[in-house]
């Protein structure tokens, strides 16, 4: 199962930055990113089976393919938004990792507003004038 390959990893990071955070904090930061980013290059696998299924299942349905790609690049900002934020946090920069957070919900927002847009249209259109 890939979770205790990851869990075992993570396992091994953390007991290895907690060694080296006494001596040498930097090295420990840059381990504590590295495992971060080895993990999310595990998962991608995984994240593009998703999007696979997703775009067959979009297909399937009639949905406009132009909805689901942009309803992907903003999980996908929210995810990268996230490990980003988390990263600073780590290096105890609360303040950017607030900031980073922001960028990210702005610009989700602002890739959702023509979806936003054409729902709105959409209702409008179906209530009595």
């Amino acid at each position: 199962m890939q979770i205790i390959e990851i869990v075992g990893l993570a396992l091994i990071a953390t007991v290895l930055t907690l060694v080296i955070k006494e001596q040498k904090p930097m090295f420990a930061f840059l381990l504590a990113t590295f495992t971060g980013m080895v993990i999310f290059l595990l998962l991608l696998g995984n994240i593009s089976n998703i999007m696979r299924v997703l775009e067959g299942l979009a297909q399937k349905s009639g949905v406009n393919m132009v909805y689901l790609k942009t309803i992907l690049k903003i999980i996908g900002i929210a995810y990268i938004a996230e490990f980003g934020a988390q990263i600073v946090r780590d290096a105890g920069q609360e303040s950017i990792a607030s900031k980073v957070e922001l960028a990210g919900k702005i610009l989700i927002m602002a890739m959702a507003l023509p979806i936003i847009t054409v729902i709105l249209e959409t209702v409008l259109k179906l209530l009595p004038a």
